[in-house]
């Protein structure tokens, strides 16, 4: 185990690295053989890959080493290099997410960010691991800090490549907690954006489903959004990631609103100290902290979103049930415990329980419009403590969760709210991420909001 500083622990980074790219002095042909050599020390241990395309890779970054040395980069990110969650199709290299199931799913194409990535001259690296279908049966990735921890999941692989240092960043998803859980667990910054975002391709078939950056700090993370998104566009009916290329000015927020949801009741002793902690640095550097001891507003937006992990768990599985049928159908098994206890949720459900959950999702979604004027916006823990151990035997509403509980992730998942995981604490040697959520379409001023906590308020360890 390697014990988590927040003020000592230093990420890779890319955007620092351009100016050397563009004097010649280095190169992205360069940085990514540093990446190889960190992937070949540290990953017999991690496990974050299932498939690399090195000699493309090589190939992409010698091409973007040209243009650097002409001047004629084609983005923020080019020569970047890049890990694709294994849920996303990609034309070079299987899409087995997660599954045995899907060992030999060669789909030649590639989704939608992945295209943007690669019209943007980022080097698309490899897959990173997922749990099974992106649900909660765990892969062989552990945490990069203790290899007796879980990454966190489902987007496991893509977290732990970034904590580990093998890449600057990573492209995950989230339906309840799979993006911003992991990158709290691996110490990321990460964004979960406005609900359609960034186009999905084909993970549209959950409505809860958002694409998410991991990077390993907040100019990476905003840079691959906003490119990918300015290439891709957003989800269809979707206006698409608002915001300019350029990071967000540093802004401190007057008035934050301290959330409770359901993950409060869950927090350990340590991480509820680490968060109060951090709390009152807030309110020393100046910020008004709101609560729903203190606003009825607040206290109406906590009782709308108090069952959002079972409304997430009924919905993914209602919305699941086809594809699950299928699977059951094809190939007579196959699937988890986990994922079976899922489908066998969905076969009880009929079509008025779904009208009644997104009946409950829209009231969740009303109440947090309702609180828009109190607050530049809502802080949490982005976890309900650091990342429990491997053999864990997490429950989250009958569903297994041995990569952590999505306690306090589901909420912004059925509300379709921007959020980020800045990584501030600590907590008995492991990171533990603060969560900033946002208005719907306000991702890119939540970005500066971040930055401005991030730099203001000084990391802590527990």
């Amino acid at each position: 185990m390697c014990a988590y500083h927040p003020a000592e622990f230093q990420a890779l980074t890319f955007h620092d690295a351009v100016p050397a790219f563009r004097e010649g002095r280095d190169s992205p042909r360069k940085y990514l053989e540093r990446c190889l050599e960190t992937i070949d020390a540290r990953e017999p241990t991690v496990r974050a890959w299932v498939e690399m395309n090195v000699r493309e890779a090589r190939s992409v970054a010698d091409r973007s080493t040209a243009r650097y040395l002409a001047g004629r980069e084609l983005s923020t990110i080019d020569g970047m290099p890049v890990g694709i969650k294994d849920l996303f199709m990609t034309k070079d290299m299987p899409t087995r997410m997660g599954s045995p199931l899907f060992r030999d799913n060669h789909t030649h194409q590639d989704t939608a960010c992945v295209q943007a990535l690669r019209a943007a001259g980022a080097i698309v690296l490899g897959k990173t691991v997922t749990t099974e279908l992106g649900m909660s049966y765990p892969g062989p990735t552990t945490n990069p800090f203790s290899h007796r921890h879980t990454p966190g999941g489902s987007s496991s692989g893509s977290a732990a490549a970034v904590g580990a240092r093998m890449i600057p960043a990573a492209i995950g998803t989230q339906v309840a907690g799979s993006g911003i859980r992991p990158a709290s667990f691996c110490a990321n910054y990460a964004i979960k954006p406005t609900m359609g975002a960034i186009h999905r391709g084909e993970r549209l078939a959950l409505s809860q489903s958002h694409v998410g950056i991991h990077a390993g700090d907040l100019r990476d993370m905003w840079h691959v959004s906003i490119e990918v998104a300015k290439r891709s566009g957003g989800d269809p009916g979707y206006p698409g990631l608002y915001g300019e290329t350029t990071l967000h000015p540093a802004t401190r927020p007057l008035r934050v609103i301290v959330m409770e949801a359901q993950g409060a009741a869950e927090l350990d002793d340590d991480s509820r100290d680490a968060f109060e902690r951090f709390l009152t640095q807030l309110r020393h550097a100046g910020v008004h902290t709101i609560d729903r001891t203190n606003h009825s507003l607040v206290d109406s937006f906590e009782r709308a979103i108090d069952e959002s992990l079972e409304i997430t768990r009924d919905v993914c599985a209602y919305e699941m049930r086809w594809s699950l049928e299928n699977l059951v159908e094809r190939f007579g098994g196959g699937l988890s415990d986990s994922l079976t206890s899922r489908l066998e949720l969905a076969r009880k459900m009929s079509i008025d329980d779904y009208r009644q959950l997104l009946a409950q999702r829209d009231k969740a979604r009303a109440a947090h419009a309702a609180i828009a004027h109190i607050a530049d916006a809502i802080v949490a823990p982005s976890s309900v403590g650091p990342a429990p151990k491997l053999d864990n035997q997490g429950l989250d509403s009958g569903i297994s969760h041995t990569t952590g509980l999505p306690s306090y992730n589901a909420v912004t998942s059925v509300l379709g709210a921007p959020t980020i995981t800045l990584p501030l604490l600590a907590v008995r040697g492991m990171p533990l991420g603060i969560q900033v959520i946002g208005q719907q379409h306000t991702d890119q001023h939540l970005v500066g909001l971040g930055r401005w906590i991030s730099e203001t308020i000084p990391a802590r360890s527990v």
